[in-house]
């Protein structure tokens, strides 16, 4: 009980600083726009990088340093966004999410003077994605300028946006030229998608095709020896478990993952236990149990207030636990 508190107590407080590590709102003007994260314990360029998909190799060049250079905590970086994890055109890959990042408009500032300084984004994008008018544009709203394109399966920013976004006109953008390691941003086509959502969804399909309802997917396993194999042991990092004496129990959620549902990859957020670490996770009702990689630490959000952990939605599956909350044991 003793272990459990501390745990708690470190939980609480690491959540405090997790809360303050990134920034969407959006710095800089056209071609050198850039996020701002604060860097929290156990974080490295490759961590922050896999965050908002974004090369360690473009990064540390971004902020005046190099890889070899350790980060330290509190240490403030700037994320670029350019072609590779930003967009104003509705156009993603399949294992990607969309983030919205934000602009608060200041007091008589136009939304076209917004356009001009991000990218020159067409105003109509604004008002639909904002869902307002010219003239409903009001000074202190955070005004959605466009998307941050994070990996589903690696980014906990992935709980906080969508897979799709309201039809846009095509943005001329501007080249991203000051920094020699930052790619250019290009013209896109105009894609038909629907509103974005702030809310974690379940899955709704299996990796080999898209997301196209919002209804829970079965989990659904090739008929290869290898991937039974997987299901009947617990998953893929089963054989990588080693058993350390520690254990909690707790309330764990759930975050949408494109992994697990036919290669038994499972995932969790988890604080306090460093990430690369293969968890056996435990669900008492149902007596059936996984083993999960940590991904990262729980996102500061509403939703994960009293979790003690985040799995995919394909180990919850595998679990037979229904969509919600629901109890858990976790060695490691």
């Amino acid at each position: 009980m003793k272990r459990f508190l501390l745990l708690a107590i470190l939980g609480f407080f690491t959540m405090i600083s997790f809360a303050q590590s990134h920034d969407l709102n959006v710095h800089g003007e056209s071609g050198k726009l850039y996020l701002m994260h604060k860097v929290v314990a156990k974080e490295n360029w490759y961590s922050v990088g896999r965050i908002y998909n974004i090369s360690p190799k473009e990064l540390a060049p971004f902020n005046g340093l190099t890889l070899e250079h350790p980060l330290g905590i509190g240490q403030e970086l700037k994320i670029p966004l350019n072609n590779n994890n930003f967009s104003q055109d509705g156009k993603k890959n399949p294992d990607e999410t969309f983030v919205p990042v934000y602009h608060t408009l200041q007091s008589n500032e136009m939304l076209a003077h917004v356009s001009s300084t991000y990218n020159k984004v067409p105003v109509e994008n604004l008002e639909k994605w904002n869902k307002i008018k010219k003239d409903g544009a009001q000074a202190g709203m955070n005004l959605i300028v466009g998307y941050i394109k994070v990996k589903t399966s690696l980014s906990y920013l992935a709980s906080e946006g969508a897979n799709k976004v309201d039809e846009v006109t095509e943005t001329k953008t501007t080249n991203v030229e000051e920094n020699p390691v930052a790619a250019k941003v290009e013209k896109k086509p105009p894609t038909v998608v629907e509103k974005p959502k702030q809310e974690i969804k379940q899955e709704t399909k299996p990796v080999t095709t898209p997301p196209s309802t919002n209804t829970q997917p079965k989990a659904v396993y090739t008929s290869s020896t290898s991937a039974n194999t997987n299901r009947l042991n617990g998953g893929y990092f089963s054989a990588d478990f080693s058993d350390g004496g520690s254990k909690a129990s707790g309330t764990a959620g759930t975050f949408k993952s494109s992994s697990g549902w036919n290669d038994g990859k499972y995932y969790l957020l988890i604080n306090n236990i460093p990430v690369g670490t293969i968890v056996k996770v435990i669900a008492p009702a149902t007596q059936k149990s996984i083993y999960a990689k940590v991904l990262g630490q729980l996102p500061d959000m509403k939703e994960s207030e009293g979790l003690l952990l985040r799995l995919s939605n394909a180990a919850a599956s595998e679990l037979a636990e229904p969509e919600g909350k629901f109890g858990v044991q976790v060695k490691y």
